[in-house]
């Protein structure tokens, strides 16, 4: 299943997301002879291929091939899910965005956010050249490879094994085999094996023996400029002399270090500047959700009004409340006191009526109804919202002048 292509139907044995809900979706390897369960139902793999990516797949309440296990357990199976077969989910076509929010967490990864970052950040595109050290769960390396196809290369490293195992076989099932290059190496101790070849008098079209992953292979020194080198590791500043190496003397190289805490960053900007990087620059990458909503907003004459009917309608409730009291601390007044007490219950029983009616819900009039009322967009942020802190720290190396590369022979001939 390749995630630089796209596909309009499902076919055995391509990887499907199985989106639930925003919160709950799932990677599904479609096999006609297996079921995937959920709390909304079974769903047969069978059924899956054939349909659109993006269709709706309902599920049934039980698989037939589970009465053959003990009753108890049949009866639990046929309690769960959807009775009705109105469970339901949606088949959708992996990218590396689905991606990142479905695979297997191996190491802590990169989110979305912090990809499209550093990707307009560091001007990715297709034919871009980068090498990577800490390549973990492979959430930065799917969007990276999918960024720079299909001319670009990714030199991945990881020191992990069983990671680096995990990893290639999941780039080779994604589609991935041929952009990304992946090895397993420590580079904090052993360095990248990629060191600048070029001599200072050499044409982009001349070819140069290099060295890489233990084996040499000739290559056009041309296509490995704007190299970009991005460095997850728990020491990057450890790896910084080893990445000062790969850049080309004659061409600007860049990098990128992520780090979840400040004390890390700190570290690392103290090696660059030790390692001749300069422009480097520290960005703090937070995840801050809005809720957006619509609200009806009144003209000022609108809110003016609403104000003396609100002021009107607390005076009617202050009458009313004094009227009671009154009846309440003389409770056999005279017939003199009633008449006067039944006029203004006479004149102001429209009044009364309307304030006791307030009082539960007043319907709008046809003023109300008239009244322009004009649309206005808020927005709200919570108080506490999901993510993680990453700090991206950028550098850049500039290019070795000809009066440098003069002085440097020249030093290394006096000390010979």
């Amino acid at each position: 299943m390749s995630f630089k292509g796209w596909k309009t139907h499902i076919e055995e044995g391509d990887l499907v997301i199985a989106y639930l809900s925003r919160e709950s979706m799932m990677p599904i390897v479609i096999n006609k002879k297996e079921t995937y369960n959920n709390k909304y139902g079974i769903f047969r793999h069978n059924d899956m291929i054939g349909k659109e990516y993006g269709s709706k797949c309902v599920g049934s309440s039980f698989d037939p091939h589970l009465k053959r296990l003990h009753w108890r357990h049949y009866a639990w199976f046929q309690q769960m899910g959807s009775h009705t077969g109105r469970g339901f989910m949606y088949l959708l076509h992996p990218t590396p965005e689905l991606w990142t929010q479905v695979l297997p967490h191996r190491t802590q990864i990169l989110y979305a956010a912090d990809i499209s970052f550093i990707t307009s950040y560091l001007d990715l595109k297709p034919g871009s050249k980068v090498i990577e050290s800490g390549t973990g769960s492979g959430s930065f390396s799917h969007s990276l490879a999918r960024t720079i196809a299909p001319t670009g290369k990714l030199f991945s490293f990881e020191y992990h094994e069983e990671r680096a195992t995990l990893a290639r076989g999941e780039f080779e099932a994604h589609g991935f085999g041929d952009i990304i290059k992946l090895e397993h190496r420590d580079v904090c101790a052993d360095g990248f094996g990629i060191k600048d070849t070029v001599h200072a008098g050499m044409s982009r079209h001349e070819t140069v023996l290099l060295r890489f992953w233990k084996c040499t292979v000739v290559v056009n020194w041309y296509a490995l400029l704007n190299l970009i080198v991005f460095l997850d590791l728990p020491a990057p500043w450890d790896a910084i002399p080893a990445t000062k190496e790969t850049f080309k003397q004659r061409r600007t190289g860049k990098i990128c270090c992520f780090s979840p805490c400040i004390e890390q960053v700190t570290k690392t900007v103290a090696s660059l500047n030790e390692n001749g990087f300069v422009d480097i620059t520290m960005y703090e990458c937070l995840i801050r959700n809005h809720d957006v909503r619509t609200i009806q907003v009144l003209t000022v004459a609108d809110a003016i009004q609403s104000a003396k009917d609100k002021a009107q309608q607390k005076s009617l409730m202050m009458q009313q409340r004094k009227r009671k009291r009154q009846q309440r601390d003389d409770p056999k007044p005279d017939e003199e006191d009633k008449d006067q007490d039944l006029e203004p219950e006479a004149d102001g029983a429209d009044a009364d009526a309307d304030a006791d009616a307030s009082t539960v819900e007043q319907e709008p009039d046809a003023d109300a109804i008239a009244r322009e009322v004009n649309n206005m967009l808020v927005t709200k942020t919570p108080v506490e919202a999901r993510g993680h802190t990453s700090y991206l720290t950028f550098g850049t190396f500039l290019p070795v002048l000809d009066d440098d590369m003069r002085i440097k022979e020249v030093s290394a001939e006096g000390s010979g």
